[in-house]
């Protein structure tokens, strides 16, 4: 049965069928569909969905879309789901949310899931203490493996993950990590902290989550340790979270490469409305900072009408030095997102981009020389092919180094997006060209 025959039961309010189409597939393909539903449809099929089957669902949804199906559901429908999910994703979800309907949530839940949820919601939104789990499996290290398998029996149903243990002193700092592999592996009656892995790195609650998350992506960690300021252990940042953390992240800095104010929700579900308004700012901008086009070309009215040959190749000046500009931007952003170059590197940056873009310039001077040479006389011709070299060096240099200065004021370098960067370099381009056709030219 298909997405297409699923919408068609939904037109018909075939319940029968919806329940055997919900049975024979899995819970992201479920969540998907519902996220691609009008909040009536989505509570419909999740109302359909056995309790096990519902909180799997509901756990692979966006926190808009989380927020979408609790909307439609009665009290005792919406306590249970909400008391079963996990206090990170809850606290994500509340994170998201209205004051009102937060407080209405929390007054909802048990005085155990109530103060584990409170003691989340209470780190800056963003943090590693947003997104980790506090129900961990932490040993002592003075146990022996045998006492320390015994601990995790006990302990390890109400934890969310028991594979990577953090080993703790009798203040509960960190020490190290032990995964239970390890622990399966060894004799009942070694010590724990011979095993324990004591380069295993761990972050602070206040740590950004994505530089948690990056950090998991680069030593390959299935659960990261998260410490208060006293190095003590309140939980772990799992791989699922930090999956979720990089693709919200990488979602943001694409939204804003792309000029427009990132949202939240599947795409299908959004209105058209939502999407014209997280992309008419940036457009808006993008107008006034066009308009410095406008004025060179306005400043250089005189040389154009000299020699109108100049204008038949602004488009391709511009849009070649716009491209190169955009590529540098884009390969600029994503280094600093994954830690491959830091502030500190931008002369190194400025200086590298500089040359690839001269290289460039050189290349596609060659090319330019010929075409130009056929459609106009060799001086026009050998102006175009100067400037290409001229503007693809100053375009890759601009466009690289704009976002490491974002990051060093503060700002987000995804802000620096490849349109601002191209429309920045149009005007720029345009007064290189000019100034070197009169130069070359003698206007």
């Amino acid at each position: 049965m298909t997405v297409q025959d699923l919408r068609q039961l939904l037109e018909t309010n075939d319940l029968p069928a919806l329940q055997d189409w919900l049975a024979r597939h899995h819970p992201h393909e479920i969540a998907d569909e519902l996220g691609r539903a009008d909040a009536v449809r989505a509570v419909l099929l999740f109302r359909l969905l056995d309790k096990d089957r519902a909180l799997a669902v509901f756990e692979e949804l966006g926190p808009s879309d989380q927020h979408k199906v609790l909307s439609g559901l009665r009290d005792q429908a919406f306590r249970d789901v909400l008391e079963a999910m996990d206090p990170d994703d809850r606290a994500r979800l509340l994170g998201e949310a209205p004051a009102k309907f937060a407080r209405h949530v929390l007054a909802g839940l048990s005085p155990r899931e109530r103060t584990m949820t409170a003691a989340l919601l209470g780190y800056p939104d963003g943090s590693a203490g947003r997104y980790m789990t506090p129900e961990t499996v932490a040993l002592r290290h003075h146990l022996t493996v045998g006492d320390a398998l015994q601990v995790v029996r006990e302990r390890g149903a109400d934890a969310e993950t028991v594979y990577t243990l953090p080993v703790i002193d009798d203040q509960r700092h960190f020490l190290g990590t032990l995964s239970l592999r390890d622990l399966v592996l060894n004799p009942p009656d070694r010590q724990v902290v011979e095993l324990t892995d004591t380069t295993t790195p761990r972050v602070r609650a206040t740590d950004p989550a994505e530089t948690a998350a990056r950090l998991m992506q680069e030593a390959n960690l299935l659960d990261l340790p998260v410490v208060d300021s006293e190095d003590r252990v309140l939980g772990l940042l799992t791989i699922d979270d930090a999956v979720e953390v990089i693709e919200a992240a990488d979602t943001e800095d694409i939204a804003r490469q792309s000029a427009a104010a990132p949202w939240s929700g599947h795409y299908m579900s959004a209105s058209v409305v939502q999407l014209a308004r997280s992309r008419a700012v940036w457009l808006l901008l993008l107008i006034f900072a066009a308009t410095l086009t406008v004025n060179v070309l306005q400043f250089f009215e005189a040389t154009l009408e000299q020699v109108t040959a100049l204008a038949l190749f602004i488009p391709l000046l511009v849009g070649t030095g716009g491209n190169a500009g955009a590529q540098a931007a884009t390969a600029a952003v994503r280094a600093l997102a994954v830690g491959e170059v830091r502030t500190r590197d931008l002369l190194r940056v400025a200086w590298r981009e500089s040359r690839v873009g001269l290289v460039l310039g050189t290349m596609l001077a060659a090319v330019g020389l010929g075409i130009g040479t056929l459609l106009v006389d060799f001086p026009v011709a050998a102006t175009v092919a100067l400037s290409l070299i001229l503007v693809c060096g100053w375009a890759a240099t601009i466009g690289a180094t704009m976002p490491l200065l974002a990051k060093r004021l503060g700002i987000d370098p995804a802000v620096i997006s490849a349109p601002l960067v191209t429309t920045l370099v149009d005007a720029t381009g345009l007064i290189i060209y000019f100034l070197l056709a009169r130069l070359v030219l003698g206007l």
